[in-house]
């Protein structure tokens, strides 16, 4: 049985390792950095140094002199070591030559052509990042248009929910109004018949009422 070769396009190769040579931005930086030390260490003149100590420099300049020198030193071993560790940490001088091989095939592009728009570099090339944020945009994109027509509904109706809660709130109130006004009423007639029941008057006139009927009726026989 014969074998069936299948022919396969090569993918490209990986992109190059970053390079940790000092490119032109990287060797600025570098040179920024050492002219700045250099000022500042510079303004920490013996001179200066040894106008704060005016006993020492009188009578010991030789120790304080030696002292100064070892302090200047120090500072600048110092900052040089944290740059240099801040540097690796951080691979600055790896990002910066990027950065240089980036605006370089920028430019060449531009240059040979393209005007003005860069060719879409091959997916296979690109970062992971680049790839799954490039397949989310447009379902993020649709989800968030479809939450701000959600949350603008919403907005809505809580609207219409604070107007109704707000008329139930004064309805509530001229209800609660009418009521105290009524108990007011009850409580002032209650006033009144417990002041007629405790003088006897009622009970008088209903005795008054039977006698006046109880004659009525006896006049009515004779």
């Amino acid at each position: 049985m014969a074998t069936v070769h299948h022919s396969r396009t090569p993918s490209p190769a990986p992109p190059a390792p970053l390079s940790l040579t000092p490119g032109p931005r990287a060797t600025g930086l570098t040179n920024a950095f050492t002219s700045a030390l250099t000022a500042t260490v510079n303004t920490c003149s013996y001179a200066n140094f040894s106008a704060c100590f005016p006993t020492p420099a009188r009578y010991a300049p030789a120790v304080l002199n030696s002292v100064w020198k070892q302090i200047v030193v120090q500072i600048e071993e110092k900052a040089k070591r944290e740059f240099e560790e801040i540097c690796i940490e951080k691979e600055v001088v790896g990002g910066l030559n990027e950065l240089e091989r980036l605006i370089g095939t920028a430019k060449a592009r531009r240059e040979g052509g393209g005007k003005g728009v860069l060719p879409v570099e091959p997916p296979h090339t690109l970062p992971p990042r680049s790839l799954y944020l490039a397949h989310l945009a447009p379902y993020l994109a649709s989800t968030q248009s479809q939450l701000e027509g959600e949350l603008q509904t919403l907005q809505a109706k809580n609207v219409q929910l604070a107007k109704g809660v707000d008329a139930q709130s004064d309805e509530v109130e001229r209800l609660v109004s009418g009521l105290e006004a009524l108990i007011a009423d009850l409580e002032g007639a209650n006033a009144v018949m417990s002041e007629v029941v405790e003088g006897g008057g009622v009970k008088k006139e209903a005795m008054e009422v039977e006698n006046e009927v109880g004659e009525r009726s006896r006049g009515s026989r004779l």
